[in-house]
């Protein structure tokens, strides 16, 4: 005889694997499509250093039409800003005055590539003396700053590299390009290597996945009778 509660109804299979649906395609095709964003930027990278290095003269051009072009777009917003209702009047004189300073110069730099180099490294070189002037001060001010020494240290090294840049603009500004030129390129090869190795990656995960095999007996409950 058989008990009530032994029912000989289907029994659900037990050692089943979830197939693959659209979420695993879906996250498979990101995972390409994001190792090879990296190759073409890293190999793009690679070419705009090689460029820099080979050409220094026509990259620092093109660096003046772009340094250029930065100014006539900040001068424009800064003078938009300016005739802001929400702007309080004595932030629309300030705007106003940065804003055409900033097309001027921006128009300067169309004139001549000396001219716009010239912009481009005092432009450079009073950031860095501005920014390493202000980190020194912060950190000889803050006796408990975590890392003291090395703040100030970086900060008299960018005051020290804004001087060089000021004093002698376009030799720094081409020792500058030839230094970009090179990091470039390292970066470039880093984002090279790192794309190669997320490709092979993937592809131990795939042959990983398409070798396993379901097993060929499943053991399922046999029913009482």
């Amino acid at each position: 005889m058989t008990s009530p509660t032994d029912s000989p109804g289907p029994v659900p299979r037990r050692d089943t694997e979830p197939e693959d649906g659209p979420l695993a395609e879906g996250m498979a095709a990101l995972a390409n499509m994001g190792w090879q964003i990296l190759l073409t930027m890293g190999l793009a990278t690679i070419a705009l250093g090689v460029i820099a290095l080979v050409w220094p003269g026509a990259t620092l051009r093109v660096i003046g039409i772009l340094f250029g072009v930065y100014l006539l777009a900040t001068g424009v917003f800064q003078l938009a800003a300016a005739f802001g209702t929400h702007v309080p009047r004595h932030l629309r004189v300030l705007h106003f005055i940065t804003g055409a300073a900033s097309i001027l110069l921006g128009l300067i730099c169309f004139r001549g590539t000396l001219e716009s180099i010239l912009l481009l490294a005092l432009w450079i070189g009073f950031s860095w003396l501005l920014r390493g002037t202000t980190e020194t001060a912060a950190a000889a001010s803050a006796p408990a700053m975590p890392g003291r020494g090395w703040h100030v240290a970086f900060g008299i090294v960018g005051a020290l590299a804004g001087v060089v840049m000021i004093v002698m603009p376009f030799a720094s500004i081409a020792t500058l390009t030839l230094v970009v030129g090179v990091m470039a390129i390292i970066v470039g090869l880093t984002e090279v290597v790192r794309a190669i190795r997320t490709r092979v990656e993937i592809g131990h995960l795939a042959s990983g996945t398409a070798t396993q095999r379901r097993p060929l007996f499943h053991v399922r409950p046999h029913p009482q009778h």
